[in-house]
C-alpha cells in the first residue's frame, strides 16, 4: 500500500523547472540550487507519489504522460500560492512593492524605455522586475506564479487569465534601397505576394500576426531569411536581401537607425496587431493591474498627440 504525501512548494517548482528546461543541471541553475539537491527532491517527489514523472537518459529528459498531467496541476498550484501572497499585498497602497512584469522582445525595447521614467515618478515605491521572453514562455511563467503580469500581442491563448487591450500597433512595410514600391504613397497587401519577405523565426508571435494582418500565407512569399530580432531584419533589408514588416512602435523608437530605409503605410487600416496586458484571473491585485494598464494607455495617447503636433 502506497502512502501518498503532500508535495512541497519547492518540489513543484523543481518539477516545473525540469519540464521547462528538459535538463536537470539547467533546471538547477534556474532554481539557484545544486543539481544533486534538485535531483534528490524530484526523486523524493516521485517516491511520495508512487509514480514516474520523468524518463532520464544520458542525453535527454522526457516527461511521462502522467507527468504532463501533474505538470498542469503544479502550475495551477504555484499560481495559487502567489495569489495567496497577493491577497496580503492588496491591502497596501496601489502599485507598491514588487511587481514581476514579462514582455515579449518585439514590444519591450520599444515601449518600456519611454514609460519607465514616468512610471517611477508616479509610483516611487514600486519595484519593477522585468523579464523578456517569447509569448509561450511568458504565459507559462505567469501560470506558475513566476510572473505577475505580462505584456504581449493578441490574439494568443491565455487560459484562466484576464486581459485588457492597451493599444493598436500598425505594421509598416520596410523596403530595400531602390525597390519599385518606393514610388507609391501606400501599398496594398496583395502587392507583397511573390516578394522576398524577411520575418522573425518560428516562435515569435509577431511573425504570425504580421502574416495574418497582411492576409498572407507562408507560401505567398519567398521567405529568404528568418531573423532573431527586428534590428537584424532591418540590417538585412539595408543590404538588399528583401523587405520586412515592422511595428510602428519600433520605428518610433528608431529601429531603423542611420539606414535611411523607406517605409510605407498600407492602404487598409487593419494591418496592425493589438498589444495588451494579461494576468491570472485569481490574482487579487487586479485593480492595480488595471491602474497600470490605464497609465500605459495614457502615456501612449500623450505620445501620439505630441507626434501630431510636431508634424
Amino acid at each position: 500500500m502506497i502512502l501518498f504525501m503532500n508535495p512541497s512548494i519547492k518540489q513543484l517548482k523543481y518539477l516545473c523547472a525540469v519540464a521547462e528546461h528538459r535538463h536537470f543541471s539547467k533546471a538547477a541553475v534556474a532554481c539557484h540550487v545544486t543539481q544533486s539537491t534538485l535531483s534528490a527532491a524530484i526523486q523524493e517527489l516521485e517516491s511520495q507519489l508512487g509514480a514516474k514523472i520523468f524518463e532520464r537518459n544520458k542525453k535527454t529528459v522526457l516527461i511521462t504522460s502522467l507527468g504532463e498531467k501533474l505538470l498542469v496541476q503544479a502550475r495551477i498550484v504555484l499560481g495559487d500560492v502567489e495569489d495567496f501572497v497577493g491577497i496580503a499585498r492588496a491591502h497596501e497602497a496601489p502599485l507598491v512593492g514588487d511587481l514581476r512584469l514579462g514582455v515579449i522582445p518585439t514590444i519591450g525595447p520599444f515601449l518600456l524605455p519611454a514609460i519607465l521614467s514616468d512610471l517611477r515618478k508616479s509610483f516611487d515605491k514600486l519595484k519593477l522586475y522585468l523579464k523578456e521572453e517569447m509569448s509561450a514562455q511568458l504565459v507559462q511563467q505567469l501560470q506558475q506564479g513566476q510572473l505577475d503580469l505580462i505584456i504581449l500581442a493578441f490574439p494568443f491563448p491565455l487560459p484562466d487569465m484576464e486581459s485588457v487591450s492597451l493599444f493598436k500597433d500598425e505594421f509598416l512595410l520596410c523596403l530595400p534601397p531602390g525597390h519599385e514600391l518606393e514610388k507609391l504613397q501606400q501599398v496594398k497587401q496583395h502587392q507583397l505576394r511573390g516578394q522576398s519577405l524577411l520575418l522573425l523565426e518560428e516562435g515569435h508571435c509577431l511573425r504570425d500576426h504580421a502574416l495574418e494582418a497582411c492576409k498572407l500565407e507562408n507560401a505567398d512569399t519567398n521567405l529568404v531569411y528568418q531573423g532573431t530580432s527586428l534590428h537584424t531584419l532591418v540590417q538585412m533589408v539595408a543590404n538588399g536581401l528583401g523587405m520586412t514588416l515592422l511595428p510602428a512602435m519600433s520605428i518610433k523608437a528608431d529601429v531603423l537607425g542611420d539606414t535611411h530605409l523607406q517605409t510605407r503605410h498600407f492602404s487598409s487600416e487593419n494591418v496592425s496587431r493589438e498589444v495588451g496586458m494579461a494576468w491570472r484571473k485569481s490574482d487579487p491585485r487586479r485593480a492595480e493591474y488595471l491602474l497600470l494598464a490605464e497609465f500605459v494607455k495614457e502615456h501612449i495617447g500623450h505620445s501620439a498627440k505630441s507626434e501630431k503636433k510636431l508634424k
